[in-house]
């Protein structure tokens, strides 16, 4: 299974849930189409389909409001290998596939088609022993867990059939505002994973309330203009904005989101 020449696939993964992989598809997908970009979204979890319902709630929002917002192209009903492969033929820029939290056939066949395999991950143990397995003495790290292990043979698979390989990024979610003693044990055990099974550990995206009052609209900070505004903004949305501004970058996506947005 292949998508078309020039495309960018990028998918959204974790096996373990409430790791805001979510959070993070919509933004990704909100962010490049206000660039211009032609988008298609996939949403694997058939059951939850919380991107599916954020996209809905777009359309209705902005037919609401009188809004102008870009639209991704259609969501496709993802029950099957076959349904993705129709997603995957959809003329677009950009393919963001947003996985559910767990080990399913459509979520590997979605990783074997990945450029760009991004993590999110809480910033705690529980959501690294997703990636690793440590000694619960020593806390070293002995071994990549079930969903590192997925990743590496996805990207074994991709690299003998197109002889490309896959970039993963661990996104970090939720950092503490302060240095902590646990959070400089999970950098120190992330940073000796990635050197044995070859990722990139990036900051993601804070706890912020925004991310979350925006959600049902169907809308992210890269929305908000005089015209866009459901939410009173702030200079704590400006910083958001800032944020997702990084984070486009550190994964090589090129952002054209305006930081300036006025606070009122």
């Amino acid at each position: 299974m292949t998508g078309a020449s020039g495309r960018r696939v990028i998918v959204i993964g974790n096996e373990k849930g409430g790791a805001g992989k979510t959070t993070v598809a919509v933004h990704l997908a909100t962010a490049l189409l206000a660039e211009g970009s032609v988008v298609t979204v996939v949403d694997l979890d058939v059951r939850q389909q919380s991107t599916g319902h954020f996209f809905a709630n777009r359309a209705a929002w902005s037919q609401a409001a009188g809004a102008t917002l870009r639209q991704p192209n259609p969501i496709f009903p993802t029950g099957d290998v076959a349904s993705l492969e129709a997603a995957l033929r959809q003329a677009a820029d950009f393919v963001i596939i947003d996985t559910p939290g767990a080990d399913t056939e459509l979520s590997r066949a979605a990783h074997q088609v990945a450029d760009l395999i991004v993590t999110p991950m809480n910033d705690s143990f529980v959501d690294f022993d997703m990636l690793g397995v440590i000694d619960p003495v020593t806390l070293g790290l002995i071994r990549p867990s079930v969903y590192a292990e997925a990743v590496w043979e996805a990207r074994k698979i991709r690299a003998a059939k197109r002889r490309r390989s896959i970039d993963w990024v661990v996104l970090r979610n939720r950092l503490a505002p302060m240095e902590a003693r646990n959070r400089r044990r999970v950098d120190e055990r992330l940073g000796a994973l990635s050197r044995r099974v070859g990722f990139r550990a990036i900051a993601g995206l804070r706890e912020r309330v925004i991310y979350r009052e925006l959600f049902p609209f169907g809308l992210t900070v890269v929305d908000l203009s005089p015209q866009v505004r459901p939410v009173q903004v702030s200079l704590a949305h400006i910083s958001a904005r800032q944020e997702l501004r990084v984070l486009l970058a550190e994964l090589g996506l090129a952002s054209v989101i305006d930081p300036a947005v006025a606070a009122e």
